[in-house]
């Protein structure tokens, strides 16, 4: 295999500065036309093929951007990182995704920080606590968080107790009185937000909240935002003595698999039994499931957006987006 030539075997071969060969890589009108040409021809001589970072690396700019976020294999992050990977083609960025798992998010997060610094960082879903906070600011990085709030950095943020209070509003208002909730096994702001909001519209209208109604899945996958958690939350509610009218669900996935056990019953939707999801996932609409949209596309484009202008104008003040939820209605809780 032939050898890789570099930029330092560039600089040798043109006799010129390391530097040199980086300015006439990026095109800068500092340098004269007799060493200009001495390296465009060294670098046709050795066939050199500059690396993007490379280029980027000697114009002191932000080349890789960090992904952090818990998982990447379900249909919300899919979603969001579709909108952050379409909107990198204008961006002139490149980024590394980091799993960090459903489970202790946080910790696998500082693990990923003592592994080194990347040149920006993108953070899903995670929440900031004080040694976090710290290690991002000692670090003089731009972050831009996604699904988390702090008031000293930018962040994307979904307003979690809304989505919740507008999907319990919507099943009351569709005239549905015993209703049930699967929940989700993760303590997080988010979680608790949207169970917070749906409680609060339920006691509001002085409808009762048989607990035997609020259940969460045996499986752990994904924090119990998944399909196999939904289709178990159901098999519960029914040992327990029976299902409610209506089942408002954490996340889509969660209602798909409420949905599959609902009809294992013969039971009709929403005829028997009513359906509400979370997120708006695009399998949501070829189900005719009801649903709570996050915008989830959206956000990924505006987390890059943001990074991009963080990284080309090193913007010292703060972007704090709340994005507002929007209630879907289809066919799985509308009354015949």
């Amino acid at each position: 295999m032939a050898k890789k030539q570099t930029i330092y075997d560039v600089a040798r071969t043109a006799n010129v500065a390391i530097s040199t060969v980086s300015r006439v890589l990026n095109g800068s009108p500092y340098v004269s036309k007799a060493t200009k040409e001495r390296v465009q021809n060294a670098i046709k001589e050795l066939d050199f093929r500059p690396q993007v970072n490379a280029r980027k690396l000697a114009r002191s700019e932000a080349q890789i951007v960090a992904v952090a976020l818990p998982t990447f294999t379900t249909p919300f992050f899919n979603e969001v990182l579709k909108g952050v990977k379409d909107q990198l083609k204008s961006s002139d960025l490149d980024i590394i995704i980091y799993n960090t798992g459903s489970e202790n998010s946080e910790e696998s997060f500082k693990t990923f920080l003592d592994r080194g610094i990347p040149d920006a960082l993108l953070i899903f879903s995670i929440s900031i606590d004080q040694e976090i906070e710290t290690r991002l600011k000692n670090a003089g990085i731009p972050v831009v968080l996604v699904g988390s709030e702090h008031k000293d950095f930018n962040y994307i943020y979904w307003d979690n107790y809304r989505g919740g209070y507008m999907a319990g509003e919507h099943l009351i208002n569709e005239g549905y009185k015993k209703i049930g909730m699967v929940r989700s096994h993760s303590k997080s702001p988010v979680a608790d937000s949207r169970e917070r909001g749906f409680r609060e519209v339920l006691k509001k209208n002085d409808l009762p909240m048989d607990e035997d109604y609020f259940v969460t899945g045996i499986t752990r996958k994904h924090s119990g935002y998944s399909e196999e958690a939904g289709y178990e939350a159901v098999q519960i509610m029914k040992e327990r003595g029976g299902l409610p009218e209506a089942i408002f669900c954490t996340n889509d996935a969660q209602a798909i698999g409420v949905m599959h056990a609902v009809r294992e019953m013969k039971l009709d939707i929403p005829g028997d039994v009513a359906v509400m999801g979370y997120d708006n996932i695009k399998t949501a609409r070829f189900l005719g499931l009801s649903t709570i949209d996050q915008q989830m596309y959206d956000a990924g484009i505006m987390a890059i957006n943001r990074m991009t202008e963080l990284i080309k104008s090193k913007e010292t003040s703060l972007m704090q987006k709340i994005i507002n939820p929007e209630l879907i209605v289809r066919y799985s809780t509308k009354r015949r």
